[in-house]
């Protein structure tokens, strides 16, 4: 609980030519008539002068309505059911190159089931139609910032004026401050829970102020108990308060405002108290102006959360990431508000609310002259309706130049805040300007692109802050709403939340090509800022664009954005939404989350060359779950930073063969850290709460047994370069690995992952980590996760270069030289490693066994992974150059396909599968087109009379089948050269079919070995791959620290002290280094 003035100086000019009456505007003072419908009409060029109330005001056909603008008049306020512009009609408040400086409302009001609705606007709005001219121009405060020094709880805010005690403390506090000057002038801390005579101290404290001072007043944890009723009527009357009378215990208030002064002038806010915590803080805020022009501005705040002072704010640095919280001034003198009840009603959602959520909402219709707000708070705004948001755009087409306004469209430094349903909806609408904008504690996706076909939009130095839950969509519910709303389901489907909805966002960015520059979004429901897919486009834009076109559509500028806080990720990038209606086929609601993967490729065509999607300046912690999700090809980060997060980064390849043709995903030149210095701060959103690596409590990223992981590898190819990681220690209660893999994966992985230039601090007790089975791992053994891998291009992990890692237990990658590293449960080894794909059908619920000869006693279970497709699929990681030997736990399938996949040409593997001694077989090769679904080059094999004409790699289309054993001999060889990342070559995918035609009563299973039995091919020992040391490891240094402000340029120094026992020990090596930075280019 504190306040804080600061100031700016601002030379008041003399009062410009637009803000003298102007002749061709007529005075308008209408007066209060809630009956009267207003009409604003042809040749009516009004000022409104005076506060002013009507049922209805519609300005149309050339008419305007222009706010006056009287600094040091009365505010005014204008009260409507609704306001509509339309036809040439205008509202004007202040203008772009004059802001508006006295104080404007325009208040809506009225109750959901009062009156009709407008045809395409509702209820309760302020509406702009064909032909209309919105034009409102507020004072532009500075919208929000970071914080520039760290606030612990109950701390002053720091600014020039900072009082020299701590008043966290119980009471009420209050600050006077002198409304010529700014200065502050007195204050006091007045305990009225525990000792009512601090009551009477309050009233003589409040008697020597005089009249027109500047107050500022916050509770601090509580205040009510031994607050009489005689002193809560005077404070009533002196603060000009509406709630003090009804203060109730720890209940959170604050306010400021004018002593003895007008009661429009006073800012006041409360917050309830139910035992566990509130859900925010109470603040109040104004602007106030000196003597002399200068502006400066007093906040309150007030808050409690189980018990405890408010939270830890930071304003700094750590360990390299920038962890500064954001602070968002909320007031503009301009204000936009819905009248509201006091509780729920009607037909209001009312099973999830407890407020009323009938708000005001301004809709914007297409073929608007023009419309520009900045400067403007919107308070109570948006409806559990769609279509009825704080800001609405509604199918305005293009809205900058490309739609012929001279002066494109643009939102400006609001302040949407305490809203019932999203902040800014951008509804087939393109080209917006959102800037400097404000959402904070609102319900359903806050910043919101509608039907997938919404582009070329800026999000430009946003802030969204505690987005909540709402009804609306499926993606917008939380798991109790996606239980209860079932209107649109296809007969008695109960939906999975975890699936089906539980998706909020601040930014719900539905086609890539916007742009998000510089946003902020923290402590969402669900995710900061989701990147959705819409197959085809949705709602009222269906048919705008063909199938799959906005996955494939390259991504727009996405640079120096910050997610933190947030439950489920802070980015993810993947997944879609349900395109079609509910049916028997597919029983889910419209809209659903649903399954899609991101494939830019240019023109948004797939046949012509991919363009990677850049990811500049991610900033990325204390999200519960992931820092960043992402899925698709190809996708680049870089200059980013991970923190404090479940796990940092995830990124999953594009598919998987041979849905998948081959694509990259790759993070470089970021920091990844596990547990950081920011401890943060017990309660709140955050539940989980427990001793750190260090022995310290601190929040936790899902529990306290959760494994963290910096990087987690999925499936691939991803590739990671010039990263540094810091402070990942296991504990007694958890796991902390800087590299780690997707847990209980079944999907394949590739080979071709691979790290390089990485420095693992000293910090980091756990570098890689392959799970073991238990909490969380569950048995560990699905098929993705025995065949984890990755290489090590140049030993930065593993300390010997041109090394694979990989699970300890799996003998399809060992030989003899390889270096078993129990901590990981991983296994170094030298080589060269591909994958071997298999496909099989009639039957396709089989356990496949695959082994090395040389370790035929370790076979290797895999499950395979049923996609609902006609067939069954493997894809073990397998050494070439090898013979590998092929079971089933029951008869063989009688359709095999295999693939050799990451073979360059020349590659090779002999195979023997198993199949039952009568069997006749029909063996084919061909190339097979995935885009096309066309195969060439198809030779058919002969039979070959030994099994040595088959292996000795001569070329020939042969095959042997030993019956005395069971064993099918083939010899696996890719031919055609393959380029970067592609499974295949460009000729497409090389492949054997193998058709087997089986009798009944034929015996299916065969001798562990067919292959003659000799050792293990050796191979270099590691010791001739030790790695070099690596000066150019790491973020580079320019790069020491990844904040929101990358001009600035930071200098490491290291600081290192004696302890006691050190100087025991006679050590001298207390020192201070200040390293110098080599600024490279790059």
């Amino acid at each position: 609980q504190r306040t804080a003035a600061t100031r700016r100086s601002v030379p008041r000019p003399p009062l410009p030519p637009h803000r003298r009456p102007a002749p061709h505007l007529a005075p308008w003072h209408p007066g209060s008539d809630t009956r009267r419908h207003a009409v604003v009409g042809r040749g009516a060029a009004l000022r409104l002068e005076s506060s002013a109330a009507f049922h209805s005001l519609v300005i149309r056909d050339g008419g305007k309505v222009v706010f006056a603008d009287r600094p040091h008049g009365p505010p005014i306020t204008l009260r409507a059911r609704y306001i509509l512009i339309r036809d040439g009609g205008e509202l004007h408040v202040g203008s772009e190159r004059c802001p508006y400086a006295s104080r404007a409302t325009i208040s809506l009001y009225g109750r959901a089931a009062d009156g009709a609705a407008v045809d395409g606007f509702g209820q309760k709005f302020l509406g702009v139609g064909s032909g209309g001219v919105l034009e409102l121009h507020g004072r532009r405060p500075r919208s929000w910032s970071l914080l520039d020094k760290t606030l612990h709880p109950g701390g002053l805010r720091h600014g020039p004026y900072s009082s020299e005690r701590r008043w966290g403390s119980r009471g009420l506090n209050l600050r006077v401050l002198d409304a010529g000057t700014g200065r502050v002038a007195a204050a006091g801390r007045f305990d009225t829970h525990l000792r009512a005579a601090e009551c009477h101290r309050l009233r003589d404290f409040l008697a020597l102020q005089p009249e027109g001072s500047v107050v500022a007043a916050a509770v601090g944890d509580s205040a009510a108990r031994s607050l009489t009723l005689e002193t809560r009527l005077l404070l009533r009357d002196r603060l000009r308060s509406r709630h003090i009378s009804r203060l109730g215990y720890r209940q959170p208030w604050a306010l400021v405002g004018i002593l003895g002064g007008d009661p429009f002038l006073t800012a006041e806010d409360k917050r309830e108290y139910h035992g566990n915590g509130t859900t925010g803080l109470a603040v109040a805020q104004r602007e106030f102006l000196t003597y002399d022009g200068t502006r400066f501005t007093v906040t309150a705040f007030s808050g409690w959360i189980k018990g405890s002072p408010l939270y830890l704010h930071i304003g700094e640095v750590i360990d390299g990431i920038d962890m500064r919280a954001e602070v968002g001034l909320l007031t503009r003198n301009i204000l936009i508000q819905g009248e509201m009840e006091d509780s729920c009603y009607g037909e209001n959602q009312c099973q999830f609310f407890s407020f009323d959520t009938f708000g005001g909402h301004i809709k914007i219709l297409a073929n608007f002259s023009s419309v520009h707000m900045s400067g403007v708070e919107l308070k109570n705004m948006g409806q559990q309706i769609l279509g009825s948001y704080p800001v609405h755009f509604h199918m305005a087409a293009d809205v900058d130049e490309r739609g012929g306004y001279q002066r494109p469209t643009y939102l400006d430094n609001l302040a949407i805040h305490h809203c019932f349903s999203r902040c800014v909806a951008i509804h087939g609408t393109h080209g917006l300007l959102v800037k400097d904008t404000i959402g904070y504690d609102t319900l359903g996706h806050c910043f919101f692109l509608e039907d997938g076909t919404e582009q070329r939009n800026t999000f430009q130095h946003n802030l969204g802050l505690l987005t909540r839950s709402g009804t609306i969509l499926p993606s917008d519910r939380n798991e109790a709403m996606c239980l209860a709303i079932r209107n649109h389901v296809y007969g008695n489907y109960i939906p999975v939340p975890s699936t089906d909805c539980m998706a909020v966002s601040t930014f719900w960015i539905a086609n890539p090509n916007n742009n998000l520059i510089e946003n902020a979004a923290a402590g969402a429901q669900d995710v900061g800022i989701w990147y959705i897919f819409h197959r085809v486009p949705t709602g009222q834009s269906e048919g705008q664009y063909p199938e799959g076109q906005a996955e494939h559509t390259p991504l727009g500028v996405f640079y120096n954005n910050r997610v933190h806080s947030n439950f489920k990720a802070g980015l993810f990038i993947g997944k879609g939404v349900k395109t079609t209606r509910a049916s028997a086929e597919d029983p889910r609601e419209y809209l659903t989350v649903d399954n899609a993967r991101f494939r830019p490729h240019q023109d948004a065509d797939p046949e012509k060359p991919r363009v990677p999607a850049v990811i500049d300046g991610l900033i990325a912690f204390k999200n519960n779950d992931h820092g960043a999700w992402a899925r698709g090809g190809d996708i680049i980060f870089h200059n980013s930073g991970f923190s404090d997060n479940g796990i940092g980064l995830t990124l999953a390849s594009d598919g998987t063969f041979p849905t998948d043709d081959g694509s990259s995903l790759e993070v470089s030149r970021s920091i990844f850290v596990g547990e950081s210095s920011n401890l943060g701060s017990q309660g709140g959103q955050n539940s989980y709460w427990g001793k750190g690596a260090n022995g310290e409590y601190r929040t936790l990223p899902r529990n306290k047994t959760f494994p963290i992981r910096g990087f987690q590898i999925y499936d691939g190819p991803v590739r990671m370069a010039r990263c540094t990681f810091k402070k990942f220690t296991p504990t007694a209660d958890r796991y902390s690995s800087a590299i780690g893999f997707f847990m209980k994966n079944s999907w394949q992985i590739s080979p071709q992952n691979n790290v390089s230039q990485i420095l693992m601090e000293k910090s980091v007790g756990l570098k890689v980590f392959f799970g073991r089975a238990g909490q969380w791992f569950g048995n560990n053994d699905n098929d993705g996760d025995k065949m984890s891998v990755f290489h090590d291009l140049d030993g930065s992990v593993t300390g010997y270069s041109n090394t694979f890692v990989g699970r300890a237990d799996n003998y399809l990658l060992r030989h003899p030289g390889c270096v078993t590293v129990p901590r990981w449960n991983g296994v170094m080894c030298t080589g060269k490693y591909a994958q071997l794909y298999i496909q099989a059908r009639r039957p396709e619920n089989l356990t496949l066994s695959i082994a090395r000869a040389a370790y035929h006693s370790h076979p290797v279970q895999l499950q395979g992974v049923n996609r609902g497709a006609p067939y069954q699929q493997y894809q073990p990681v397998v050494m070439l150059e090898q013979a590998y030997i092929i079971q089933w736990d029951g008869r063989a399938p009688e359709d095999i396909i295999l693939y050799p996949i990451n073979f360059n040409r020349g590659d090779w593997l002999h195979v023997a599968l198993c199949y039952p001694r009568n069997t006749i077989f029909h063996v084919v090769k061909d190339i097979y087109q995935r885009r096309t679904g066309m195969v060439h080059s198809i030779k058919h094999y002969l039979a070959a009379p030994s099994r040595d004409s088959v292996l000795n790699g001569t070329g020939e289309q042969l095959f042997y089948f030993d019956r005395a054993l069971g064993y099918l001999f083939v010899h696996l060889q890719a031919h055609e050269a393959r380029q970067g990342h592609s499974y295949c070559s460009q000729q497409g995918c090389e492949r054997i079919k193998i058709m087997a035609q089986m009798y009944p009563g034929g015996s299916w299973s065969c001798a562990p070995n067919p292959f003659s039995q000799r050792p293990a091919a050796p191979q270099r020992p590691m010791s001739q791959h030790k790695a070099v040391p690596c000066r150019a490891c790491g973020a580079p240094q320019v790069r020491l620290a990844i904040t929101s402000t990358p001009s600035v340029k930071y200098v490491r120094i290291q600081i290192q002290s004696l302890s006691k026992a050190d100087i025991q020990n006679h050590l001298i090596s207390a020192f201070i280094k200040v390293c110098a930075l080599l600024h490279l280019k790059w």
